[in-house]
């Protein structure tokens, strides 16, 4: 069983590197602490993890809140103590030696999710419940740039924010506001083709390949990757069916320059166009 997971990762890390040295240029640019910043630091079990939002991401980071110490179980830790109860260190914290004492020697890794599903996931979780940030940061602007004749209520609240507004947004070079990590590109949040990530999961095999993870870690063996959905746990998980779904809802152009917006993400990440 590790002898094929191995042989995965493998695959996973020649495809990414093979299209770093295809389209980018920028292998010898130097790191600086913009590109780091969305690194978390575990300094016990000297784990480097890259927060992909709509990826795993709040679990993970109850995990390395676990192997630092700072918990005894995943269970206890409430969503809200995860985003912002800032126990962990990122990695723009340090100072150049540090970051370069870190990427050096620590397990680096990062987890992602089919482009398109990951978006869905982020409209749903932000547009379509309640949020005091989303809906009057984005949802106005959006609303009063998008939608004709709209409500004074609407424009007042930025509240019930449509999924074929919001990829308008997205698609628009001339952005009302701007972009945000939840529906960046992952090429962006994380650059691969600057870091050499070390392991590389994906969302769909999110059980077996975390587990992997932390066997090559050394970590306790009473750990396990947790299976809960964090919020709104209720509501069923985005899946390719609900994606697709959400994204009948546009015309085939739309589709396409969704596709071509996400690209480098499907070509480093091997998957396959919808």
């Amino acid at each position: 069983k590790w002898k094929s997971l191995y042989q995965i990762q493998g695959e996973r890390k020649r495809i990414m590197r093979e299209t770093c040295s295809k389209y980018k240029s920028n292998n010898r640019r130097i790191i600086t602490p913009y590109h780091v910043s969305r690194i978390f630091v575990e300094d016990k079990y000297r784990v480097l993890y890259c927060e992909v939002p709509k990826a795993g991401c709040s679990n993970w980071k109850r995990v390395l809140m676990v192997l630092n110490g700072l918990a005894s179980s995943t269970k206890d830790i409430q969503h809200n103590t995860v985003h912002y109860g800032n126990y962990l260190k990122r990695l723009d914290g340090f100072d150049y030696k540090g970051i370069y004492h870190r990427l050096n020697t620590y397990t680096k890794m990062l987890f992602i999710r089919e482009p398109f599903e990951k978006l869905v996931s982020a409209f749903r979780d932000k547009f379509e419940h309640p949020n005091n940030y989303y809906h009057p940061v984005f949802g106005k602007a959006i609303i009063s740039r998008y939608r004709i004749n709209a409500t004074k209520e609407a424009l007042r609240t930025g509240s019930g924010v449509k999924f074929k507004e919001f990829i308008q947004y997205l698609l628009d070079v001339h952005r009302p506001v701007g972009m945000d990590i939840h529906w960046d590109h992952v090429n962006r949040l994380c650059s691969p083709c600057l870091i050499d990530y070390d392991f590389v999961g994906k969302f769909e095999s999110m059980e077996e390949d975390a587990n992997f993870f932390l066997h090559l870690i050394g970590a306790p063996q009473n750990l396990t990757f947790p299976k809960f959905k964090d919020r709104h746990s209720n509501e069923e998980r985005t899946t390719t069916k609900i994606t697709q779904q959400y994204f009948a809802q546009l015309s085939p152009s739309q589709r396409q320059q969704s596709y071509d917006f996400y690209y480098m993400d499907y070509l480093m990440f091997n998957y396959s166009k919808p």
